[in-house]
């Protein structure tokens, strides 16, 4: 046993530890915030389950349309000065969650990237299950080794041509700050490398070993989850060097399709997550928007609940133009993006605590290492050695 009060200290957006309870918690809450309906078993996997919107769509399939199968992280455990990853205690909870559920969910710590971990689940999903109904896949690295070659790819948060100066949001202490920050353009070689880390690359070669052990069940379908966003964020984000990956994740869904699996794109609204929010200008644009939809900003858990209705047939697919599922369709209004544009243009020093709900951002930072959450003792000690499921 491990028990210590731990509190939360970092720099910035990151934390250096995880609130093992407030991290319970999160995935508690999560839960009690989807309705359940009567299960169709269905097996998925979800690659990418620990966090963010891969956190969402493994509670979300869950709790309400009662998915069996495997979920996917690559987190670390608890060492002598440091706790685990946040993603590693809500990776335990929501193991328990899936057995009270009744449900045949496992979680396997590994690198996806990995063909060693490809051959470990495949193998699973084999013995377990006999195969699929469908593949989540929802992966934000910084980095990549291709196991077929043996190179190391690191991804670049880079613009395309020139540089770019943008608005962000930073805090000293909880008060918040508004900066500048330049963002340099992209070689061709941070480019190529970012598409090989953030693209469909991987996506594909878990679909072809999947494929390649018949454990496609029939009407198999799959899903990457991605972002389009605001112009107010485009040159640093869409038109950017994640942009060109994010691209590249888009063709590889009609490449599949053209193959003969049933795959899209999944286009997510925005959100408070570990990744989006090292992105300069993503706090503070998200900040301004939540400031003017307040609760019609749809969550995580709500977009995901619609992604699995979707998918499941529940409801009919909402596709664009470029057979992408849109999920982002109430941030992307005129009347909203009008408002956020306003609120963006106007927002300086002596306002921004006005203009932003820079409180609500803080607070969601906060919550993704299990701080912050409503009913946690944190002046309690709580054991920080939690076994993985």
């Amino acid at each position: 046993m491990s028990e210590r009060v731990v509190k939360p200290v970092g720099r910035g957006f990151l934390f250096l530890d995880s609130h093992p309870a407030g991290c319970v918690q999160v995935v508690r809450n999560l839960a009690a915030s989807v309705e359940p309906r009567t299960a169709q078993r269905r097996v998925a996997l979800v690659i990418g389950s620990s966090s963010g919107y891969g956190l969402a769509t493994t509670i979300a399939g869950l709790a309400q349309f009662g998915i069996d199968g495997i979920g996917i992280a690559f987190e670390k455990d608890a060492t002598a000065r440091r706790t685990a990853t946040a993603g590693w205690y809500r990776t335990a909870e929501t193991a328990a969650l899936a057995a009270e559920l009744g449900r045949d969910f496992s979680f396997v710590n590994a690198d996806a990237f990995a063909d060693t971990t490809k051959t470990e689940v495949l193998d699973q999903i084999a013995e377990r299950f006999g195969g699929i109904d469908h593949l989540i896949y929802s992966v934000a690295a910084p980095r990549r080794t291709d196991p077929r070659t043996g190179e190391t790819y690191q991804s670049a948060l880079k613009t395309i041509g020139e540089p770019y100066t943008t608005k962000s949001l930073a805090y000293d202490g909880a008060e918040p700050q508004l900066t500048e920050v330049t963002v340099d353009p992209a070689s061709d070689d941070d480019l190529a490398q970012t598409v090989k880390v953030m693209g469909g690359e991987d996506w594909s070669r878990w679909i072809t070993a999947l494929q390649e052990r018949d454990l496609l069940n029939e009407g198999f379908s799959t899903v990457a989850l991605t972002y389009i966003g605001s112009d107010i964020t485009g040159a640093i984000y869409r038109q950017g060097s994640i942009g060109a990956a994010k691209a590249d994740l888009e063709q590889t869904a009609l490449t599949l399709a053209k193959n003969g699996v049933t795959a899209y794109t999944s286009v997510n609204g925005a959100a408070v997550t570990q990744a989006s929010s090292a992105i300069p200008g993503i706090g503070l644009y998200t900040s301004l928007l939540h400031k003017t939809l307040g609760d019609a900003m749809q969550t995580p858990i709500e977009q995901s609940v619609s992604l699995w209705s979707q998918l499941t047939g529940t409801t009919p697919l909402d596709l664009d133009e470029d057979n992408r599922i849109r999920l982002d369709r109430w941030e992307l209004t005129p009347e909203t993006q009008s408002a956020v544009h306003a609120a963006w243009q106007s927002v300086t020093p002596e306002t921004i605590a006005t203009l932003a709900d820079h409180e609500w951002f803080h607070a969601e930072i906060r919550k993704l290492y299990g701080f912050d959450v409503p009913g946690i003792d944190y002046e309690a000690e709580v054991e920080v050695d939690v076994p993985w499921p």
